[in-house]
C-alpha cells in the first residue's frame, strides 16, 4: 500500500531538480555573457574570463592607450619611455622594445600582456605565449584604428563608459581637422624619419594619413617598405614644398632626432628657399595615441603656413 503523500513527494523532487537545472543553465549563459572577447590587431580572438586587473604594457603607446581606456592603474609593468601621462613614470619597468625581463613579468601575476608586435623581439613573444596568459597586440596602422583600439581594451577592462569617452574625443578631433584642412590647396610634404642613412615613411604609414588629413601629399607614399631609405639625389627631384620631421620629445631627450638643417645648402628644393622646415614633437606625431589628434593640428597649421609664403 502507497503513502497518498508519496506523489507529492516526487512532484516536488521533481520540481526541485527542474528549477537546480534551469539555474544551472542560467548560470552557465551568464558566465558566458560576462566572458570578454576582442579581436586584437594580428585577428586573433583575445578572451578573458573576467575584466583584467593586471596588466603589463610593452610598449609606450600601449601604456598611453591603456590610461586613455580606463586601465591606468591596473598597469602594474611597462617598458621604458612609458611616460604618458605622468603617472605612468611610476610605472615598475620591465625591459625595453629590444629586451624584456621575462622573469619579473612572470613576477607580476599579469592577466593581460599587451604587445607590440614590431616592436617586441619575437623570439620573446614565443616566450610569452608559453606563460597562457592572454596576449593582446596592438599595431595600429590607421587613425581609425587608434579609436578602436581604445574601444577594445576598454571591453578587456570592463571599463567601456570611459573608453568610449576617450575614443569618442578622439573621432570629434580627427573630424574637426579633416573638415578644415583636408580640401585645402595640396602641399607637397617630404617627411624626414632619419638623416643618415636619409629614411622617410610611404604612405601605409600613420603620419603619412596625417599629411592627407591636413591637405598635404607624401611625395614618397608609393615607395614599397614601409619606411624606405632614400637619397639626396631623390628629395631633389621630388622639390617638396615642404619637409617636416620629428623633433626630441619628452621620451627622446637622450636620443636627439634628426635636425633639418642641413637641407639649407640646398637653396633650390622649394621647402629651403621658403623656410618651410618644421619639426614636430615626436612623442605627439610618433606615437599611435590620442595624443596623434594634437600633432596633426600642429602638422595641419605648419602645412598651412606653408601655404601662405607660396609666391602671390
Amino acid at each position: 500500500m502507497h503513502d497518498a503523500s508519496e506523489p507529492t513527494y516526487f512532484m516536488t523532487l521533481r520540481h526541485v531538480l527542474t528549477l537546480t537545472f534551469i539555474a544551472a543553465i542560467f548560470a552557465s549563459t551568464q558566465a558566458r555573457a560576462e566572458t570578454l572577447a576582442v579581436t586584437d590587431d594580428t585577428g586573433a580572438t583575445v578572451t578573458l574570463a573576467a575584466p583584467a586587473q593586471r596588466i603589463v604594457s610593452l610598449a609606450p603607446h600601449v601604456t598611453e592607450l591603456l590610461f586613455a581606456a580606463g586601465g591606468g592603474a591596473r598597469v602594474v609593468g611597462a617598458v621604458s619611455y612609458s611616460d604618458y601621462p605622468p603617472q605612468a613614470k611610476a610605472i615598475p619597468r620591465v625591459g625595453d622594445n629590444k629586451s624584456l625581463d621575462l622573469e619579473r613579468i612572470v613576477a607580476m601575476k599579469p592577466d593581460l600582456i599587451v604587445v607590440w608586435r614590431h616592436g617586441n623581439a619575437m623570439r620573446q613573444i614565443d616566450r610569452l605565449r608559453e606563460l597562457h596568459v592572454p596576449l593582446f597586440f596592438s599595431e595600429p596602422h590607421r587613425l581609425d584604428d587608434i579609436p578602436v583600439t581604445i574601444d577594445k581594451l576598454g571591453v578587456l577592462l570592463g571599463t567601456s563608459a570611459e573608453s568610449n569617452k576617450a575614443s569618442d574625443a578622439f573621432r570629434h578631433d580627427i573630424a574637426g581637422l579633416r573638415t578644415r584642412y583636408s580640401n585645402r590647396p595640396p602641399v607637397s610634404v617630404f617627411y624626414q624619419v632619419w638623416d643618415d642613412p636619409l629614411m622617410t615613411l610611404n604612405g601605409s604609414q600613420i603620419v603619412s594619413q596625417v599629411i592627407d588629413l591636413c591637405g598635404g601629399r607624401n611625395v614618397f607614399a608609393d615607395l614599397k617598405p614601409l619606411v624606405p631609405t632614400i637619397s639626396t639625389e631623390a628629395v631633389l627631384a621630388a622639390d617638396p614644398e615642404a619637409i617636416v620631421t620629428a623633433t626630441p620629445g619628452a621620451t627622446s631627450s637622450d636620443h636627439p632626432l634628426p635636425s633639418l638643417d642641413a637641407w639649407r645648402k640646398w637653396p633650390s628644393i622649394k621647402a629651403v628657399a621658403r623656410n618651410n622646415l618644421f619639426g614636430i614633437d615626436g612623442d605627439l606625431i610618433n606615437r599611435p595615441t590620442p595624443r596623434l589628434a594634437l600633432g596633426a593640428a600642429t602638422l595641419c597649421e605648419d602645412l598651412e603656413v606653408a601655404r601662405t609664403r607660396r609666391p602671390k
